[in-house]
Formats: structure tokens, C-alpha cells, sequence
């Protein structure tokens, strides 16, 4: 168990350097759908490389469309919504925000699958929403205060939520019939041709390079490995309570990192966004 906490704090840690990476990035002047592209194409490389030595390419025909769907929506609408989310938010309001997506499947469980709503899952979701309203009143992390940039970033990290929430309820299915390395071999590909003709090269310095490998290598496919290995030693449950150190290593690292701090409000909004997350996730 100690084995399978290690792998999936390891995991949380990773991810929460989505938004510090991004933001080297945007430093050296890319913007957000060229850091997007970078993230997606070296990502496949990597997974592309594992899959094909471990002989991980099988691909059943019947579920080309929804891995079709999971390419636009769960690769180039998330990747680049939430360097969006980044860009005009901060890396730590991103990182909260992306954790309303249990709230999203909640939502979308009871509109689409008629999904009874437990007194847990409404309380979940009405704190999401006045986790959101309270960072939205606080103006955001780099905005300080409410204007076009803050409600950008604010649209921008919610979609991303609900992108990720696709890795709840589309990737929970792909789980099962295919490994994480065969599943992005597909996947990646789609997303990377859609967010292609959107993007403008610019030079990069060595810098930008670093920021973006290390935002593939690091935050997205060990990321990917730490948390699939740590599933091999908790239950899922568990293993989803500890990712939600996401967003607090993501919070903290923003501030000692990048210098980045939310308002009192906005700090508060975070704490309640996060024990939804519990909630939603002890409910189960």
C-alpha cells in the first residue's frame, strides 16, 4: 500500500508541474495551442515508443469513433483549454479548477444516464459551483481582480474540467480493453491534427525546448506511468484521494516557483473545490 501511495503522490506531483512548465514556456514567448501541440506530439513519442516495443498496438475497428471523440475532446479541447487555463489564470488556479470534473460527471451522469443523485453528489456539486463563484469573485490568480482575462481564464479552466472528466468515464472504459501506452498511440494522433493548423511556430531557445519536453516527459507520459502503477497497489478510490494533491503541490509550487498567490477568497474557493472532490469521491 505504501508502494502504491509513493507511485501515485509521484503521479500528483507531476501533473501539478503542468501549469510551472507552461508558464517557462509562455515565458520564452510560445503560446498556448503551440505549447499544446509541443505537449501532445512529444507525449506520443513516448507512448508511441512504449507501445511499440511492448507490442501494444491492437486496435479494435468497433472503437475507432469513440476513440475518435476522446481525441478531439479529451486531447485537444483539454490540453488546449487548459493552457489557456494557465496563460490567463495562473498555474495554480488552472490546477483547481481542473478538479471540478467529478462535479462535471456527476452532471453529465444524471443527464445522460439517468444516474440516481445521492445527497453526497448534490452537496458536491453545489460546493464545485460556490467554489467556482468564490475564485471568480476574487478575479482569478493573475488578474486581480474581474475583467475579460479573468473570465477567460475562468471559462477556459472549467472546460478543461470537463475534458478531464471524459478520463472518468470514457478512459474508465478504455481501460479495460486496452494499456495506457496502446490507448494514447491512437489518441494522441487526433489531437495533435487538430490542434495543427490552429498554431503559429515561433523560434524557440533552449529554454522553450526544455519547458516543453519536460512538460511531455515529466508531466504527462511518467505521470501517466506513475499513476497506472500505483492503481496496481491501491483500489481506485484510494488512489483518487491521493491525486487531489494535484492542486494543492500545484498551488504551492506556483507560489514559491512562479510567485503566483489567489486572494484570500480565492484560496478559500480552492479548500471548498477540493473537499467536493472528496466528497464526491468518498460517496462512491
Amino acid at each position: 500500500m505504501l508502494k502504491g501511495y509513493g507511485f501515485i503522490i509521484a503521479a500528483a506531483t507531476c501533473w501539478a508541474f503542468i501549469g510551472i512548465f507552461s508558464s517557462f514556456a509562455f515565458a520564452q514567448g510560445l503560446e498556448p495551442l503551440e505549447v499544446a501541440f509541443w505537449r501532445a506530439l512529444f507525449a506520443w513519442c513516448c507512448f508511441g515508443t512504449q507501445a511499440l516495443v511492448l507490442g501494444q498496438t491492437r486496435l479494435d475497428r468497433r472503437d475507432i469513433p469513440l476513440l475518435g471523440f476522446f481525441g478531439v475532446f479529451g486531447i485537444f479541447l483539454f490540453y488546449v483549454s487548459y493552457q489557456y487555463a494557465v496563460k490567463t489564470g495562473g498555474a495554480a488556479l488552472a490546477a483547481v479548477l481542473l478538479y471540478t470534473a467529478p462535479a462535471w460527471v456527476v452532471v453529465c451522469s444524471f443527464f445522460l444516464f439517468r444516474e440516481r443523485l445521492s445527497g453526497y453528489k448534490v452537496l458536491a456539486v453545489i460546493l464545485v459551483i460556490a467554489g467556482v463563484y468564490m475564485i471568480s469573485r476574487s478575479g482569478g490568480g493573475k488578474t486581480g481582480g474581474i475583467s475579460s482575462a479573468g473570465l477567460l481564464a475562468l471559462l477556459s479552466g472549467l472546460t478543461a474540467g470537463f475534458c478531464y472528466s471524459l478520463y472518468y468515464t470514457v478512459g474508465k472504459y478504455f481501460s479495460g480493453r486496452y494499456s495506457s501506452a496502446n490507448l494514447f498511440f491512437y489518441v494522441l494522433p487526433v489531437g495533435i491534427v487538430c490542434i495543427l493548423p490552429l498554431v503559429d511556430f515561433t523560434p524557440k531557445s533552449p529554454i522553450a525546448w526544455g519547458s516543453l519536453i519536460a512538460l511531455a516527459v515529466i508531466s504527462t507520459y511518467l505521470a501517466n506511468y506513475c499513476y497506472y502503477q500505483g492503481v496496481k497497489y491501491l483500489e481506485a478510490g484510494r488512489a483518487s484521494i491521493a491525486a487531489t494533491l494535484e492542486p494543492v503541490v500545484a498551488t504551492a509550487a506556483a507560489y514559491v516557483i512562479l510567485g503566483e498567490s489567489l486572494s484570500l477568497l480565492g484560496y478559500c474557493g480552492a479548500a471548498v473545490i477540493i473537499s467536493a472532490v472528496l466528497i464526491t469521491i468518498l460517496a462512491k
